[in-house]
């Protein structure tokens, strides 16, 4: 008789499994249709002050293809007169797409091995931007982990600069784009209020460490671990 039950029992767990996969990609499927439904964010949200983008951004979801997240902890870069901002020391090849028109992608990698993505902000000629730091992930979970296979939470999946651009699929091969109306998107999400979102200093800078200019969602599981 166990000879019997045991591959039928197999055969029923396979197809319990392979029903919730398929159950959990339609749910991922209606998620991502329902937030691409909603307006690109346009490029005057950009073209203001760094600080006030950085707020704004809190609670829009970040698209790149199939995956999204929702911004849960930004960080405000000053351009010239910030030296912790990549252009206080004036316009490089690298940094030239700061000092372009606002709503387009900065990436750029630290550390050998993390990449980081930046949406510039202010006027044209003004090199300001701001970091995204974390997002709460809401579409494209099977691709995120995927790409990130050892995190067990999924709070952890895109919950500081370097996780966020490897469960999404960000590279350099971004970098210029328009956030506007390129690959890379940022889509209107629920506004958070004032009273709803953290304020600090940077994390992992030398200069200016005291200057309160990051951003986040308080309470949110998905914010970065150093508070």
């Amino acid at each position: 008789m166990s000879g019997v039950d045991a591959p039928n029992g197999y055969c029923r767990m396979k197809r319990e499994v392979v029903s919730t996969a398929r159950s959990e990609l339609l749910k991922e499927g209606t998620r991502i249709e329902a937030i691409t439904a909603r307006s690109v964010l346009p490029r005057a949200f950009y073209e203001r002050d760094a600080v006030e983008v950085a707020r704004g951004l809190l609670g829009q979801f970040l698209v790149l293809g199939r995956c999204a997240g929702r911004i849960v902890e930004v960080e405000a870069y000053l351009g010239v007169e910030d030296r912790a901002a990549h252009a206080w020391r004036g316009r490089t090849e690298r940094t030239s797409v700061l000092y372009g028109p606002p709503g387009h992608v900065y990436v750029y990698l630290i550390y050998g091995m993390y990449e980081c993505l930046n949406l510039v902000a202010e006027p044209e000629g003004s090199p300001g931007c701001v970091l995204i730091r974390a997002l709460e992930p809401v579409a494209g979970i099977v691709a995120m982990r995927r790409r990130r296979p050892h995190v067990k939470s999924i709070h952890e999946l895109c919950s500081g600069p370097g996780r966020l651009t490897r469960a999404m699929g960000i590279s350099r091969a971004l970098y210029g784009t328009d956030a506007t109306s390129g690959p890379l998107t940022v889509r209107e999400g629920e506004p958070v209020k004032a009273a709803e979102a953290g304020c600090g200093p940077r994390i992992g800078i030398k200069h200016c460490v005291d200057w309160p200019l990051r951003f986040w969602i308080a309470g949110n599981r998905s914010v970065s671990h150093t508070r």
